[in-house]
């Protein structure tokens, strides 16, 4: 039988990879070949917010350098333990936008869904790492939520996120956005993951086919900070995305230590555009507690978007955006 998939995205275990994911501090030092005085820190970090990290993504980091970026991103460390003023549980105002279990209501036309509290990797500088997920997804409120999107008639979007909405299987997925698109006003699905970065094996024939049937026009935000996360494994879903139709978008957090030099982010852009994916936004760091020792000052920021501007195309700057709460939209930064 003649498949229409490339032998790479043929059915893989992708969530035995998901479930043998690295959550334990020690093994992660082990793996990777750090010096064990990372450790207590390490455990007193996870202990607040629990580690988290694939297999493949664990593969892309350099061994034996502390100060690689992408273990950055990842790695438990003691400044997660200070309080920071200004640094809150809830920097984007989550909680005043909800709007029923499961739904989140910020802006005009559009509803974002806590679809779960799963995440195939914990980043540290995560705006959600306090969300009360337990009493607070669509998984568990299913027909609530979906009641309350029919009772909003100005939404024409849905939003899925989480966690990471790619946490949830292809059947799952398939009973939710089977059951949203029986809800006549709405028109466009957009799903907000970092899964195909992490665990390419995830982008699979069965989601495939699924997002190129549903009558919403279907769009994927990837969530790449550094252009190493971009490995060739994932190459063949990205083509896949695109030829079923799945508009590709990134947007990323400036992060220190991580992407805050301009060779960094435009190197991040042009390979963004070669695998069909458009750099959308360049987020400042939501002052999550916790994540502190990730901030970017503001003029940085804006130096880098000049810099930016100066090197790049114009379709591949990213937006410099820092979300308010309680504002009608992403608020854009100035450039100097």
């Amino acid at each position: 039988m003649i498949t229409p998939y490339p032998a790479t995205l043929q059915p893989q275990d992708w969530q035995g990879q998901l479930a043998g994911a690295i959550s334990e501090p020690a093994a992660l030092l082990q793996a990777l070949q750090l010096p064990s005085h990372l450790l207590p820190a390490a455990e007193r970090a996870a202990a607040i917010f629990p580690l988290r990290v694939t297999r493949h993504f664990l593969s892309l980091i350099r061994p034996g350098d502390e100060h690689d970026p992408l273990l950055r991103q990842v790695l438990p460390l003691g400044a997660e333990t200070l309080a920071t003023p200004g640094y809150i549980d809830d920097p984007v105002g989550d909680h005043s936008a909800r709007r029923g279990a499961g739904v989140l209501h910020k802006y005009r036309g559009r509803a974002l869904l806590i679809t779960t509290g799963a995440c195939a990797i914990h980043c540290r500088y995560c705006f959600r790492r306090n969300y009360p997920y337990a009493q607070d997804n669509a998984v568990r409120h299913w027909q609530a939520m979906l009641e309350q999107l029919r009772n909003m008639p100005d939404i024409s979007e849905v939003i899925l996120s989480g966690g990471d909405p790619l946490s949830l299987s292809d059947n799952r997925l398939q009973e939710l956005i089977g059951q949203l698109q029986d809800i006549p006003q709405l028109r466009r699905l957009r799903i907000h993951t970092r899964l195909p970065l992490v665990l390419p094996a995830r982008i699979t024939p069965q989601l495939l086919d699924l997002l190129r049937s549903s009558r919403l026009r279907s769009s994927m935000v990837l969530h790449c900070n550094h252009p190493r996360e971009l490995a060739a494994a994932l190459e063949p879903g990205l083509l896949a995305l695109q030829q079923a139709g799945v508009a590709l978008l990134n947007q990323s957090v400036l992060l220190a230590g991580v992407n805050d030099d301009a060779d960094t982010l435009c190197e991040l852009s042009e390979r963004l555009f070669e695998l069909h994916v458009l750099p959308y936004y360049l987020h400042l760091l939501d002052p999550v507690s916790g994540a502190a020792h990730f901030e970017v000052p503001l003029q940085t920021a804006a130096s880098l978007q000049q810099t930016l501007r100066e090197r790049l195309p114009g379709y591949l700057v990213p937006r410099l955006v820092r979300e308010i709460a309680g504002a009608p939209s992403k608020t854009p930064i100035q450039l100097l």
